[in-house]
């Protein structure tokens, strides 16, 4: 691999983790305008490393509900990294999957590595793409982590600069990119059916968990057509 492409992959790994920085800033003020402190929202982001799941956690926590919604609905949302193992043990090796260093690689794989992974054909560039991507997104997601917490806490109130509506827009620009198909814009519809319907009845983070096997149901019966 030349060092032209290793200065492209660079320039492609250093906008994400510029965009990263700045969502790590949102999650950090959104953490503690939710009850977590600063240290704890560091440890979370630190730990955890996966912005969706993060910003469910702490959704629910902000909204009253009890760690034991929390959790399970974090972990939902973070259960597609285990899948991208599949064609990144492949690219990677067995020396990045064993030892200590199998715990660094588990830790960054997230779409952002995997997408810049798979995206080239030459194992060495997958590779130097992988590890460039995770190490830049880690390191800019947990400053800005650490920013927007101290941000935060210094402002106080929540309401004050509208950090109270940043979790539902957060999530609207994950959700916003797959709905361009009809079946994600049919499972969206069922989920938000399901939940609305649920939140007057159920404590917080019941309804979210209760939506997701309307995704599950609508993967199965896509998988059985394809099939056949």
């Amino acid at each position: 691999m030349g060092q032209e492409s290793r200065a492209a992959i660079r320039r492609d790994a250093a906008a994400m983790a510029a965009y990263a920085g700045a969502f790590g800033a949102s999650f950090g003020a959104v953490s503690v305008a939710s009850g977590l402190t600063v240290w704890q929202t560091m440890v979370l982001s630190l730990v955890m490393f996966s912005g969706a799941s993060q910003f469910a956690l702490v959704g629910v926590i902000g909204s009253g509900g009890a760690g034991l919604a929390a959790v399970p609905t974090a972990l939902l949302l973070g259960v597609r990294n285990a899948f991208y193992g599949v064609p990144l043990t492949r690219i990677l090796g067995r020396r990045a999957l064993s030892g200590p260093r199998r715990l660094v690689t588990a830790q960054l794989v997230i779409d952002e590595t995997t997408a810049m992974a798979v995206g080239h054909d030459e194992e060495p560039a997958q590779r130097y793409a992988f590890w460039a991507t995770g190490v830049l997104l880690f390191l800019l997601w947990n400053a800005g982590t650490l920013a927007g917490a101290l941000g935060g806490s210094a402002i106080g109130e929540p309401a004050t600069l509208g950090l109270d509506a940043m979790i539902p827009a957060a999530f609207l620009a994950l959700l916003w990119p797959r709905l361009r198909t009809v079946e994600g814009r049919a499972v969206a519809a069922g989920g938000a059916l399901v939940a609305t319907a649920l939140i007057p009845l159920v404590p917080a983070g019941i309804p979210v968990l209760a939506a997701a096997p309307i995704a599950v149901v609508a993967g199965l019966l896509h998988r059985r057509e394809a099939a056949t």
